[in-house]
Protein backbone atom coordinates (compact mmCIF):
# COMPACT_ATOMS: atom_id res chain seq x y z
CA UNK A 1 0.00 0.00 0.00
CA UNK A 2 1.47 3.53 -1.19
CA UNK A 3 1.12 6.69 0.68
CA UNK A 4 -1.84 8.04 -1.58
CA UNK A 5 -3.84 4.86 -0.96
CA UNK A 6 -3.58 4.88 2.74
CA UNK A 7 -4.75 9.01 2.49
CA UNK A 8 -7.06 7.99 -0.18
CA UNK A 9 -8.59 5.03 2.29
CA UNK A 10 -8.67 7.74 5.52
CA UNK A 11 -10.30 10.46 3.78
CA UNK A 12 -13.16 7.77 2.38
CA UNK A 13 -13.02 6.31 6.04
CA UNK A 14 -13.45 9.97 7.78
CA UNK A 15 -15.36 11.92 5.13
CA UNK A 16 -12.27 14.42 5.17
CA UNK A 17 -10.90 16.10 1.96
CA UNK A 18 -7.79 14.17 0.68
CA UNK A 19 -5.80 17.65 0.99
CA UNK A 20 -6.69 17.65 4.22
CA UNK A 21 -5.82 14.32 4.66
CA UNK A 22 -2.56 15.01 3.07
CA UNK A 23 -1.07 17.40 4.89
CA UNK A 24 -1.39 15.77 8.18
CA UNK A 25 -0.25 12.40 6.95
CA UNK A 26 2.60 14.60 5.61
CA UNK A 27 3.05 16.60 8.84
CA UNK A 28 3.42 13.36 11.01
CA UNK A 29 5.80 11.91 9.50
CA UNK A 30 8.02 15.12 9.38
CA UNK A 31 7.54 15.38 12.90
CA UNK A 32 8.32 11.72 13.22
CA UNK A 33 11.67 12.45 11.00
CA UNK A 34 12.33 15.73 13.11
CA UNK A 35 11.76 14.48 16.53
CA UNK A 36 14.21 11.21 15.73
CA UNK A 37 16.57 13.31 14.26
CA UNK A 38 16.69 15.44 17.22
CA UNK A 39 17.19 12.18 19.56
CA UNK A 40 13.96 11.41 20.61
CA UNK A 41 12.01 8.44 20.18
CA UNK A 42 8.07 8.15 19.57
CA UNK A 43 6.08 6.24 21.52
CA UNK A 44 2.71 5.34 19.96
CA UNK A 45 0.20 3.16 22.45
CA UNK A 46 -1.26 0.07 20.90
CA UNK A 47 0.78 0.86 17.91
CA UNK A 48 4.25 0.84 18.70
CA UNK A 49 7.70 2.87 18.82
CA UNK A 50 9.92 4.88 16.56
CA UNK A 51 13.00 4.28 18.42
CA UNK A 52 17.16 5.36 17.35
CA UNK A 53 18.86 2.39 17.84
CA UNK A 54 22.77 2.38 18.38
CA UNK A 55 24.91 0.04 16.33
CA UNK A 56 28.42 -0.57 18.00
CA UNK A 57 31.53 0.36 16.38
CA UNK A 58 33.12 -2.39 13.63
CA UNK A 59 35.28 -3.36 11.57
CA UNK A 60 34.00 -4.45 7.78
CA UNK A 61 36.58 -5.35 4.84
CA UNK A 62 36.18 -4.07 1.04
CA UNK A 63 36.45 -6.99 -0.84
CA UNK A 64 37.32 -5.86 -4.40
CA UNK A 65 40.15 -3.88 -2.68
CA UNK A 66 40.93 -6.34 0.22
CA UNK A 67 41.08 -3.54 2.67
CA UNK A 68 39.59 -3.41 6.20
CA UNK A 69 37.53 -0.49 6.76
CA UNK A 70 36.65 1.15 10.35
CA UNK A 71 32.57 1.85 10.89
CA UNK A 72 32.17 4.10 13.61
CA UNK A 73 29.26 3.78 15.76
CA UNK A 74 25.84 5.16 14.56
CA UNK A 75 22.01 5.41 15.00
CA UNK A 76 19.37 3.74 12.59
CA UNK A 77 15.97 4.58 13.08
CA UNK A 78 13.37 1.62 13.69
CA UNK A 79 10.46 0.36 14.24
CA UNK A 80 9.57 -1.82 16.89
CA UNK A 81 5.18 -2.75 17.21
CA UNK A 82 3.61 -2.88 19.95
CA UNK A 83 2.18 -6.29 21.07
CA UNK A 84 -1.78 -6.12 20.06
CA UNK A 85 -0.26 -5.07 16.85
CA UNK A 86 1.76 -8.34 16.76
CA UNK A 87 -1.13 -10.10 17.81
CA UNK A 88 -3.59 -8.39 15.03
CA UNK A 89 -1.13 -9.86 12.56
CA UNK A 90 -0.55 -12.97 13.79
CA UNK A 91 -4.42 -13.91 13.70
CA UNK A 92 -5.08 -11.95 10.51
CA UNK A 93 -7.33 -14.89 8.02
CA UNK A 94 -6.23 -12.59 5.43
CA UNK A 95 -2.04 -13.05 6.16
CA UNK A 96 -2.93 -16.67 7.17
CA UNK A 97 -4.82 -17.15 3.41
CA UNK A 98 -1.64 -15.41 1.93
CA UNK A 99 0.78 -17.53 3.47
CA UNK A 100 -1.13 -20.68 2.37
Amino acid sequence: MTKAEVIAEIADKTGIEKADVSATVEAFFKVVKDSMADGNNIYVRGFGSFVNKKRAKKVARNISKNTSIIIDEHFIPSFKPSKTFIGKIKNSKKIKELAA
